[in-house]
Parts: structure tokens; C-alpha cells; sequence
């Protein structure tokens, strides 16, 4: 399959050749992906890199739209075009700088100090030969037993006998998925929700169907809803730190919703991986402890730890634990044994557990930057997250802020990533774990500048 960002750049060079002029209107995305011979979901992020970029405007209701004034081909994006209020913007083309608000991947000072010392006793010969060998889906019994440990909480300790193990969060949900759920089938997901489960269910073909949710994530009463209008075969929920808006769910709202489900018995998958960047001593236990039978759990290491060296983990039921690992082997999405091998020494020597405490504190620190540079907006986040949701001022639209912010030289990424309907918020998440904090800090003043003047 053709990457997407190589279509996008082969349509960045028509609109700076001239081919495509200002103002032109791109084909709707569906017929986009026929001419093309591409997923639907392709030709979407396809789009979404030219908004990116800032070579392209999105309207809701009336398409696609190559910007009248295209940045030059000759200029690094992180040049501003025009001087925002209190100076021009701080990335200039020197540098060519470009702040990634969309990737968020934490990394604290010292991490690879801290990483080093399990990777390199793996090095010795004796080690290396197991650490080479392939693992089933259930992993080894040593990684079985650390990455219980690692996920146990207050109220809830998974039992080692029920962990199977993907390459990455991202193939434990999909392995989650194509075991619950078949072709044709349905998914109940928050409205907004993590935007690879969509391409995820693309992938699967199964349709997501988008359930209502307010400040404390998904309500019961629209899983109920929905599947009373057409039977659901399985919900994705993030109850901890939702990906955008941040919410939590509380103790009452789990009990809800493990109510719900079990009434219409629809399995679980309850997507963790932010979590822990929460105090489990303060915050509610996981909906697996609230309804076990029926919960499966996706986490990972590539927040907790590094993205390179990564580890996906499901804590599932009983009886599931040969159909989810049929799933991870039929996808060839299992993890790698040097990876679990690396795991399980990082968790046993303390590193993992003073990664997650760096990490909190520095989460922490980055939104003390959002409520100083974003004051007077309209920003939903949790004091301990990573990410930002901002829904922006009037007249601004999601993606028009979107490619200003890229004319500026700071990727965000836009509302319509989330939506998993036909409503799409004018709203923009910010992601703050890859950017330094001074780079964080001036990208943020350079937004709120942007956010102050008219598109």
C-alpha cells in the first residue's frame, strides 16, 4: 500500500507548480481514493498532511480548497508569514524548526542513561541468543509476571495467566478488535476517540459507530441506545485520560458503565495507556475490575517507556485468551522476545518506575505552559496528561487554525482526526510531550497569537 504522505507530496509539488491553482477544489475524498486506488481512510490522512502543511483549507459542507496563498516552495514553514500581535513568530527559517504538536511521544532527560544498562546485559551471548528466539502470543512466563506487577492498581491486580502480548498498543487493540467483532460488525465508540482506531476498524471492516459523551467520558445510557438501535459487538472506551479531551471517568461512571454492558452483554476493550500518568492511590480502579468477565485490557511501553523499543500488552478474560491470541498470531502482530526480554529487566530494576514518575512531573510542568500561554481560552485538559483539547475562538474553524498554525511552523492536529461522526468540533489537540519546554512554551504564544486575529 502506497504511503500516504507520498501522494501528499507528489500533490504538494502540482500546487506549487502551478497544476493545481489557488482556490481550486480537490475531488470529495471517497472519489479521491477510487481515482486513486486507495483505502478511503488513505485518501483522509492524505488530506489531512496537505491541511498540515497549509497548502489546503478544508470547509465542512463545501470541500476541500487549495489555499489562496500558498506557502512558497523556497520557505521552511516555520517561517511566519505575517507578525502576530507581541512580535513575529519565533520559528524562523533559519533553523527550519518545525514544533510537532501531533506526534506525542514523552522522553525525559536521562531516559537513555536509565534504558542502557538492561540493553547492554542483553548484549552478552548467553542472553542474546534467547532474547533472539520468537515468543508465542502469551509471551514468556517472566514477562507474564512483570507486566502483571506493572499494571496492577488499587482494587485490581491482573491475573499473570490472562496477559498476551503485542508488538504495540495499537496491534493489541486491533488483535482486541478482530476477535470480538467480524467483518460487517459494529464498534460503539466515545465521539471522539483515538483517531488509529478508526483506521483500525477500516482495516478490520467493521464500522465505528460514535456514542455520546460528556465531562467524565462516555455515558451508559448511549451504550444502551446504541445497541438497542443495532446490536453492537463490542466497546472501545478510554475511561483514564481520554485521547483528546483528557476526561476521567469516576468510580460511579465505571460502575455504570460495567452495568450497561453486562445487561447487554457487549465485551469491553478498555484502552489504558495513558494511565499511567495518573496516581493509581487516587484515581479509580480500571473498568476490568468493575466487570472482568467481559474486559479487555490494551496498555503498552511506548508512553511509559520509548516508542523504538516497544512492548503492547492485553489483560483479557479467562476464556479469551486462545481467541485474542489466535488474533495476534493470524495478524502477525505478537511481540517481539527481545523486546519482552528488554521489559521485563526495565520494570524488575525499578526503570520503568522512575520513567513514569519523570514523566508525571514533567506532564504536570507542560500544563502549567498551556494554563499560562492558552489563559482566557477555551482548553479542556487534566493537570496530569499529555495532551490538550482546544476548542477555538469564533470565527476560527478547526482545520483554517490548523493551517495557519502550519504556516507557522507548528503542526496541531485538527478536531476532524477525533470525530468518529458527522459532527466535526472546531477544535485542535495539542500534543505536548515532543517539543522541548521553551519550544513548547513559544509555540503556544505564537497560537494564542494566531487564535487572537482573524483567519
Amino acid at each position: 500500500m502506497e504511503d500516504y504522505r507520498r501522494i501528499a507530496d507528489r500533490l504538494a509539488e502540482d500546487i506549487a507548480a502551478g497544476r493545481l491553482r489557488s482556490g481550486e477544489q480537490l475531488p470529495p475524498q471517497r472519489v479521491f481514493a477510487r481515482r486513486r486506488g486507495i483505502a478511503g481512510s488513505t485518501a483522509g490522512r492524505v488530506y489531512a498532511e496537505l491541511v498540515r502543511r497549509g497548502l489546503v483549507v478544508g470547509e465542512v459542507g463545501r470541500g476541500t480548497f487549495v489555499r489562496a496563498a500558498p506557502v512558497p516552495s523556497g520557505r521552511a514553514l516555520a517561517e511566519p508569514p505575517t507578525e502576530l500581535p507581541g512580535g513575529p513568530g519565533p520559528f524562523g527559517s533559519a533553523s527550519g524548526a518545525v514544533v510537532n504538536m501531533e506526534l506525542n511521544y514523552p522522553v525525559v532527560p536521562g531516559q537513555s542513561e536509565l534504558l542502557a544498562p538492561a540493553l547492554a546485559a542483553l548484549a552478552r551471548p548467553d542472553l542474546l541468543t534467547d532474547a533472539l528466539r520468537t515468543a508465542p502470543a502469551t509471551g514468556t512466563p517472566a514477562a507474564r509476571e512483570a507486566f502483571a506487577a506493572l499494571l496492577a492498581t488499587p482494587g485490581w491486580r491482573p491475573a499473570p495467566d490472562r496477559l498476551a502480548f503485542a508488538g504495540n498498543a495499537r496491534q493489541a487493540v486491533a488483535a482486541a478488535l478482530a476477535s470480538l467483532v467480524r467483518p460487517g460488525g459494529r464498534v460503539g465508540v466515545e465521539s471522539l476517540t483515538y483517531p488509529l482506531v478508526k483506521e483500525i476498524a477500516t482495516r478490520l471492516g467493521i464500522t465505528p459507530v460514535p456514542l455520546a459523551t460528556d465531562e467524565q467520558g462516555l455515558r451508559p445510557e448511549a451504550v444502551t441506545a446504541a445497541h438497542r438501535s443495532a446490536p453492537l459487538a463490542a466497546v472501545y472506551v478510554q475511561p483514564t485520560l481520554h485521547n483528546p479531551t483528557s476526561a476521567t471517568a469516576g468510580d460511579t461512571r465505571r460502575r455504570e458503565l460495567a452495568a450497561a454492558a453486562r445487561e447487554a452483554d457487549l465485551p469491553l476493550v478498555e484502552d489504558r495507556i495513558w494511565s499511567f500518568l495518573q496516581d493509581g492511590r487516587r484515581g479509580p480502579a480500571p473498568l476490568a475490575a468493575y466487570a472482568p468477565e467481559r474486559t479487555h485490557v490494551v496498555d503498552g511501553l511506548s508512553k511509559r517507556v520509548a516508542p523504538g523499543l516497544t512492548v503492547g500488552v492485553l489483560v483479557v478474560p479467562p476464556e479469551r485468551v486462545e481467541a485474542v491470541g489466535e488474533a495476534l498470531r493470524s495478524g502477525a502482530w505478537t511481540a517481539g522476545r527481545f523486546a519482552l526480554e528488554a521489559a521485563v529487566r526495565w520494570i524488575a530494576d525499578g526503570t520503568v518506575g522512575r520513567l513514569v514518575t519523570a514523566k508525571r512531573a514533567d506532564a504536570a510542568a507542560r500544563q502549567r505552559l498551556v494554563a499560562r500561554h492558552l489563559a482566557g481560552f477555551s482548553v479542556r485538559a487534566d493537570p496530569h496528561s499529555y495532551f490538550a483539547w482546544w476548542e477555538l475562538p469564533p470565527p476560527w474553524r478547526a482545520d483554517t487554525f490548523t493551517a495557519a498554525a502550519a504556516a507557522h511552523g507548528i503542526a496541531v492536529t485538527p478536531g476532524s482526526a477525533f470525530a468518529a461522526g458527522t459532527g466535526v468540533p472546531d477544535a485542535v489537540r495539542l500534543g505536548l510531550a515532543s517539543a522541548g519546554p521553551p519550544e513548547l512554551a513559544r509555540a503556544l504564544r505564537t497560537l494564542a497569537g494566531v487564535a487572537r486575529t482573524r483567519p
